[in-house]
Formats: C-alpha cells, structure tokens, sequence
C-alpha cells in the first residue's frame, strides 16, 4: 500500500449510499475523541488528510480513504453524550449496515485510549465484533501521555482484557510522536496479503 499517496474518496451518512466493496478495506473505530484521525494521518504520513477536532462527536458519517489497493474505512465515533437519541440511531444504524453487507473487512483497527480502562461503549463494540467474527486488533492511542513506568503494565491489562474478545494484538501507538506506526503498518500488509490470497 502507498500510504504517502492516501487520499479521501467520500463521506457515507446513510448505508443506501455506500459503495459496493471492490477491495480490500481496513476499518478504524473507537469512541468520540479517541484520535482516530490523527491517527490516519500520521499513518499516510500526512497532516490535514483527515480532518481533526477537538470537538467530540465530529465525525458523524462513514469516510472511505483511498490507499491504492485497499480502503481505509473511518466509522462514527461512539459513546458521545450530546448527540440527539435520533442521530445516535442513525450512527447505529449505519454501523450495522457496513458490517451487515458482508464487506472486506480485513481487519478492523479498534482504538481505545491508552490511559483509561475501556468504556461500557468500547466493551460492547468489541462484544460485537466478537459476536460478528470480524477480525480485530486493539490499538491504544496517546502512548505520548502515558508514564514511561506505566507502558509495560498497561499494554498487558490492555491485552488480557481484549484477548477475551478474541482481539488478535495489541499496539501501543502515538499519532504525536509515530510510536507503534511502522507495528500496525505491519499488521495492515499482513491482512491485505492474507485477504488477496483468499480471492
């Protein structure tokens, strides 16, 4: 994959609109704020290829980027509070729909932040990428925050806890400083030469 090359396709708001799955595709979720775009854009290398916020709840819509011969699929953010009862079921609803039409989900990015436990909302999307079968791993963002005599204790909590999901690693990652970058980078050509392979 060229990730220097990485550029944005669409934003989806409803699942009638999502294109077929002509490809590979990697999927990021995780809660509102946990830094799923600073994430992409330190992955491609990149600083404005995903819009970031400070504004939890921001990315409210499905975003597909272009990586050559894969798609990097940006799900909604979740467990934000203020956001209406009918967005959030459209949010639901529109996650549902992605994985309810049997796309190439490779292998799915769930980001949880590094310095607190996981949320109720995190345990129950794990719950359900467990329950669907969808290939995960856990990666833990803003290690830059985290104590340099914390990093081993908590990559092993973090990893005992996911591992009941079936969460197959676990990646300490800081879209600050690159830390864990080259790691996932890793684990993406593994599942895209593994999903090829199965064609």
């Amino acid at each position: 994959m060229n990730y220097a090359n990485a550029a944005f396709a669409a934003s989806y708001g409803l699942s009638s609109q999502l294109p077929e799955s002509d490809r590979t595709e990697f999927v990021l979720s995780g809660r509102s704020n946990v830094g799923k775009s600073s994430l992409i854009n330190r992955l491609c290398g990149r600083k404005n290829l995903a819009r970031v916020s400070s504004t939890p709840g921001k990315t409210a819509t499905i975003n597909f980027y272009n990586l050559d011969t894969a798609w990097l699929v940006d799900l909604p953010g979740y467990g934000y509070a203020k956001v209406s009862a009918a967005e959030r079921q459209r949010w639901d609803e529109l996650i549902n729909s992605y994985f309810d039409a049997g796309r190439r989900c490779a292998l799915l990015l769930q980001l949880l932040d590094c310095r607190h436990a996981p949320s109720a909302d995190d345990e129950q999307m794990m719950q359900y990428l467990q329950y669907h079968g969808i290939p995960f791993v856990a990666v833990l963002t803003k290690a830059d925050k985290l104590k340099k005599s914390a990093r081993a204790q908590t990559v092993e909590q973090f990893t005992k806890l996911c591992a009941g999901y079936g969460c197959q690693a676990v990646v300490l990652t800081s879209a600050e400083n690159g830390e864990g970058i080259d790691q996932l980078r890793g684990l993406l050509e593994a599942a895209l030469e593994e999903d090829n392979g199965g064609l």
